[in-house]
């Protein structure tokens, strides 16, 4: 039986067997010194110095958010913070974004002009001007997708393929707040403040612009991108490009007090979630084991908060070893994946 026999529905393979099943046939288009599918940007030369990073995000009703839980300006700002995310992920800084939106016939203007309004504070706050997009008529669901171009030092461009062994694997801020704002909304949870601010992580992400572009000028900082589908997907990324393995200590991941809070109540375990939570868009690298110490300090002293070390990269298949109070243990939950 071959493959295609087998398998009749993309949700028998999943996403990223899908990419895998095309990406090659374009390889040889791509000119060596330009990137193509496989980082969290398109990287493609200016000059001898320079990268424009390209990336491209789709959202669409019901399936990335719901209409009757987010609010229209929430929606703006969170269609280019997760773009800007992936420029972040590049060491890059932003430069345009263009915007092409399906809408249906029955939409209210007043809430188009919020979720412009939304998009407009985000574009704002990191000078990134709306160039340019389409309109069109949508059936019945609003869809949403923007692109971003950014700008990079080539010798400051980070791809998930520079992991080396002996790395430690770190990220930029606590994770799983995202994913348990949106259990909150989906069990209908009774809300307080505290519940409240979970929701705000999963509505209004921040995309770790600066953070990204300072770590992308530090030598000791090597693979690195954003955190979208929970690090359980994303850190398989980094290993699959770099050809390595490596040791996640769950002990270890930077958990809110208001996961942890909500987490007891609901019975929920706040480390899965860390681990396999999506959409937190923070920053996931891995740094030189050496230099980590100073790196910390410095970056502490530039954000007035700290690196959080999570684990180890290794030699080896492509896997994460999971390890709790030192003890290897499995993780029932694997990351977000479109098609599963």
């Amino acid at each position: 039986m071959s493959i295609n026999e087998k398998y009749k529905q993309i949700k028998d393979i999943g996403e990223f067997a899908f990419i895998n099943r095309f990406e090659s046939k374009f390889d040889q288009m791509i000119k060596d010194s330009d990137m193509g599918i496989g980082d969290d940007c398109a990287v493609v030369s200016i000059n001898e110095t320079q990268n424009h990073v390209i990336t491209t995000d789709l959202l669409i009703e019901d399936i990335h958010f719901l209409k009757t839980e987010i609010s229209p300006f929430e929606l703006g700002y969170k269609s280019l913070a997760v773009n800007l995310s992936d420029i972040a992920a590049m060491g890059a800084k932003p430069l345009y974004s263009f915007l092409s939106i399906g809408i249906p016939t029955s939409t209210d203007i007043d809430y188009l002009d919020r979720f412009m309004e939304g998009y407009h504070k985000l574009s704002q706050k990191y000078n990134v001007p709306l160039m340019g997009g389409d309109t069109t008529k949508s059936p019945d669901k609003i869809v949403i997708n923007v692109a971003v171009i950014g700008i990079s030092e080539k010798e400051n461009t980070h791809l998930r393929s520079m992991a080396c062994s002996g790395d430690l694997v770190c990220v930029t801020d606590n994770l799983g707040d995202s994913a348990a704002g949106l259990n909150i909304l989906l069990n209908k949870i009774e809300q307080t403040s505290v519940h409240k601010k979970l929701i705000k992580q999963h509505h209004l992400p921040e995309p770790n612009i600066l953070e990204g572009m300072w770590l992308a000028k530090h030598k000791q900082v090597h693979a690195m991108m954003d955190i979208s589908d929970g690090i359980s997907s994303d850190l398989k990324h980094i290993l699959k490009a770099s050809q390595k393995s490596a040791d996640i200590h769950l002990d270890k991941l930077p958990i809110s007090n208001e996961l942890n809070s909500i987490a007891k109540k609901e019975n929920w375990n706040a480390q899965e979630i860390a681990a396999s939570g999506g959409e937190d868009y923070k920053l996931l690298f891995t740094v030189d084991a050496e230099g980590f110490d100073k790196l910390n300090a410095d970056f502490e002293k530039e954000f007035n908060k700290p690196l959080y070390l999570i684990g180890e990269i290794n030699e080896g298949r492509s896997e994460i070893s999971w390890f709790k109070n030192k003890q290897k243990l499995a993780i029932s939950k694997m990351g977000f994946d479109h098609f599963s």
